[in-house]
């Protein structure tokens, strides 16, 4: 019988085809018999998720409505089914396996892979067929043939599924229920908005929130530094007194006690000590650090970086781009340095080689386990096929190259030189770099560095120096917002942001939040739910978010540390040291706690009983042209006709008391507002009052 192969999407499917001589039929293609194949094969495959679980209201008709009485949402067991318009491609499938008695899972070589396979299998009801894996980095020719030849069996493979259906089920468990619960109860209060919870997305908004109130909070504060501007005989440099006061005065106490005064002075050069410094080629590349390379180089996002190194990858010219590895093995080594010539003139570097010999740095087998680092593959294409690619294409293949190419060449060398200038017994401190071999550095354009010091002139020790001496202010800055570059490390990351230890090493040993294969997806999806607005690279909580993350601040959904025990746990169950079924219970529990403690926390976290409205949310029909609407925007509520000349508009803050959306439509609906607590008048005094709309003006009633 002829095995069924079963590739992930149409893509890959062709890549395999192209290893063998094939014939394309409808949803798959045919596979002449062959060395590895002696009676022929088919090749079939998914379109993504051909299979997913059912809705809420195919369990139970009470959850088709969305109310707090019906949560929690908890099936006794969990039903799939084929996705909507992926039926034809499905049954092609099916037909396949029923008719064969070998099937190979030729999914892409991770969690979800194998999570792509096995749903599709058993949404067949086909049963007791020998499974086999392919397990590849590269989709040339070679590898593809190869990796057949030696196929593996599929226990690890079933592991991987039950660890992602666990992973599935229970994203699906916290998204049905916590999006219902915090909907709900924030609509209570005014806001008619979906709030969109997730087990990953929700922690990582909240991270990105905490950094913005941060930067909110952060008051500057003036600092004062002794710096000498110096004259030698061979050119100028400065220097600065160690010491950085809060206040002015402590820094002219420091010059009174050594008798300087601002102005002119002489000093002499006390010490000079100069040190010759290496820095090594950076390692090799994994899919984060790529993403965050091409966002600092060409503000590209971390979806665009994984969308594009896909179709490298699919174009077989690099090897497998969802990996987390920064090294590789001596097999790829090995065809790396045989043909480093050859790639340094594709992308026409020349340099002379420093070494062939693997160093621990680069290769290491210990550290390779599913995928290794992001290289190019064995086969050489011509400059003109590299030439014609897309600019986003060319400039990640030639960032994958050169990183690999850098391997191969010399370490970067600089000369720092320390010195000590003495002026009055005051010491001033100056450090200087000098360029002595580009090395590897050479293989990348010059980038925007971090502020490097300046090459020092020539000085010789005991020598007099002209000097003028001043005490200048500087001001503190505050946190820098992220860019969306920075986000796949500050997910990966975040076990730095845990104050329990435990908790922080728990997020070291995961990795953070998410996974190398989901972390852009995740930011593209707390884009899309309107948690976060990306505006030149520069990433900001909106008005959402934030209402998000006020709601659920103090309980577990904010806490990265919560996700990361759930990732330990499911990597346990990966590698057969856990059960999905204990996992899911927990996840149960999680919910109901959830239900019973967050009606509380809303109140104990302040959310006052009725929200301002969110921007853009229709409120009322605008009381002065009829037309329009009334609508939330930045520190205001106008109406929708105000560029076809309505200008009705109420202020958001109205003698320092918000004004909630409920306010604004009784003043549209009624003319009037029930008696409003906590007006401040300009003498500070607190007073309540109800507000009236007359002639489009508010006016207040005591």
């Amino acid at each position: 019988m002829k095995p069924v192969i079963v590739a992930e999407k149409p893509s890959q499917a062709k890549a395999y085809g192209d290893a063998f001589q094939t014939v394309k039929r409808e949803g798959y293609m045919e596979v002449a018999p062959n060395p590895i194949f002696p009676e022929g094969a088919f090749i079939t495959w998914g379109i993504g998720h051909l299979v997913e679980l059912k809705e809420p209201k195919a369990y139970d008709p009470k959850w088709n409505k969305w109310s707090l009485a019906s949560l929690p949402i908890l099936p006794v067991e969990y039903q799939f089914q084929v996705a909507r318009g992926k039926s034809k491609q499905f049954n092609v499938i099916k037909k396949l396996i029923k008719e064969t008695d070998t099937v190979i899972n030729a999914c892409d070589v991770d969690r979800e892979g194998s999570n792509i396979f096995y749903s599709i299998y058993r949404q067949t009801g086909v049963r007791g067929k020998n499974i086999l894996r392919l397990w590849i980095n590269s989709l040339e020719v070679d590898e593809v043939r190869e990796g057949f030849r030696n196929l593996r069996d599929n226990k690890q493979d079933l592991r991987l599924y039950e660890e992602a259906r666990a992973r599935q089920i229970s994203d699906w468990l916290v998204g049905m229920n916590g999006s219902r619960l915090y909907s709900l109860l924030l609509q209570e209060r005014g806001i008619q908005e979906v709030f969109a919870i997730g087990r990953v997305q929700t922690p990582t908004v909240f991270l990105i929130y905490q950094r913005q109130k941060e930067i909110e909070a952060f008051k500057p504060e003036p600092f004062y530094e002794i710096e000498g501007q110096f004259k030698a005989q061979k050119g100028n440099y400065k220097g600065k007194a160690k010491l950085r006061a809060k206040e002015r005065q402590k820094a002219q106490e420091l010059l009174d006690k050594h008798g300087l005064s601002e102005g002119k002075a002489e000093g002499v050069i006390k010490e000079r000590k100069s040190t010759e410094k290496r820095m090594p080629p950076q390692p090799l590349h994994s899919l984060s650090s790529l993403q965050a390379a091409a966002n600092r180089k060409w503000k590209y996002s971390p979806q665009k970086v994984l969308s594009v190194m896909q179709k490298l990858y699919e174009k077989k010219l690099v090897s497998y781009p969802r990996t987390d590895s920064r090294h590789i093995t001596t097999a790829e080594f090995g065809y790396l340095a045989a043909q480093v010539e050859s790639y340094q003139q594709l992308i026409d570097v020349p340099f002379p080689i420093a070494s062939k010999t693997p160093k621990k740095r680069f290769v290491d087998n210990s550290k390779v386990q599913e995928h290794y680092a992001i290289i190019p593959t064995k086969s050489v294409p011509t400059t003109r096929r590299i030439a014609a690619l897309p600019q986003d294409e060319r400039n990640l293949y030639e960032e994958v190259m050169r990183t690999t190419l850098s391997m191969f060449h010399r370490d970067y060398r600089y000369e720092e030189t320390k010195v000590v200038t003495d002026v009055k017994g005051l010491e001033f401190h100056t450090t200087g770099r000098t360029e002595l071999d580009k090395g590897w550095k050479s293989l990348f354009s010059a980038t925007k560095e971090a502020k490097q010091e300046p090459p020092l002139p020539e000085l010789a020790l005991q020598e007099k120096v002209a000097a003028a001496i001043a005490i200048i202010e500087g001001i503190t800055s505050p946190p820098k917002p992220y860019t969306e570059g920075q986000l796949i490390a500050m997910m990966k990351t975040c076990g730095k942001f845990a104050e329990d230890e435990a908790d922080s090493e728990i997020l070291k040993e995961v990795e953070g939040l998410g996974t190398e294969a989901t972390r852009s997806n995740i930011i593209e999806t707390i884009k899309r739910h309107n948690y976060i607005e990306v505006k030149k690279n520069i990433v900001s909580v909106t008005e959402k978010g934030r209402m998000l993350c006020q709601a659920i601040e103090g309980n577990l959904l904010s806490s990265p540390s919560m996700t990361a025990k759930w990732e330990s746990y499911l990597k346990k169950i990966g590698r057969g040291e856990g059960s999905a079924d204990v996992f899911l219970a927990t996840i149960g529990k999680f919910i109901e706690k959830l239900l019973e403690d967050v009606p509380e926390q809303l109140r104990s976290n302040g959310m006052p009983d009725q929200m301002p409205a969110l921007q853009g949310s229709e409120i009322a029909i605008c009381p002065r042209c009829r037309k329009g609407s009334i609508v939330s925007r930045r520190g205001a509520y106008g109406c929708t006709e105000h560029a076809n000349g309505c200008k009705q508009s109420f202020p958001a803050v109205f003698l320092k008391k918000r004004l909630t959306a409920k306010h604004i439509e009784y003043l549209c609906t009624k003319g009037k507002t029930p008696v409003i607590k906590g007006f401040v008048s300009k003498n500070g005094k607190k007073f309540n009052a109800s507000l009236e709309l007359e002639e489009g003006k508010l006016k207040m009633r005591f």
